[in-house]
């Protein structure tokens, strides 16, 4: 019975980035509701430093495009894929909504800011759904 309780309480881990506060509790506090752990950078260059280090099994990416630092919500989801090419990438944006098609990495989902706390935790649990059922090269 132990075991069982194990497997229950290992939550799948989201990587979130976004600097500003107000929108950062809202999609954590939306995402632990739906049932994940959150683990919360500011910057493009923390949250690749995180991913390569393979320290933690993140299970998808929620990101806002413009951040603080040199690195933006694109090349987040790039570094991400280039880790592993089906990485779920959720990206929030308020304005750069018309670049997702030449900049957002296939198969990913654009949040358009203002969103429904419930918008992010679909949109990572679609994400992860289709990525469980996938048998072959998307």
């Amino acid at each position: 019975m132990a075991g069982q309780q194990d497997v229950a309480t290992e939550l799948p881990i989201i990587l979130v980035i976004e600097d500003e506060e107000t929108i950062q509790i809202l999609v954590e506090d939306a995402l632990a509701e739906g049932g994940f752990e959150i683990e919360t950078v500011k910057t493009g260059e923390e949250a690749i430093t995180l991913l390569k280090s393979g320290l933690r099994p993140y299970r998808a990416v929620v990101t806002d495009v413009n951040l603080l630092g040199r690195l933006d919500g694109w090349e987040i989801a790039r570094a991400a894929r280039e880790i592993d090419p089906h990485f779920p990438v959720v990206y929030m944006t308020g304005g750069a909504a018309d670049k997702w098609p030449a900049l957002g990495v296939p198969n990913s989902i654009l949040l358009q800011k203002p969103f429904a706390p419930a918008q992010v935790v679909a949109a990572v649990s679609q994400l992860l759904n289709v990525g469980s059922q996938q048998t072959g090269p998307a």
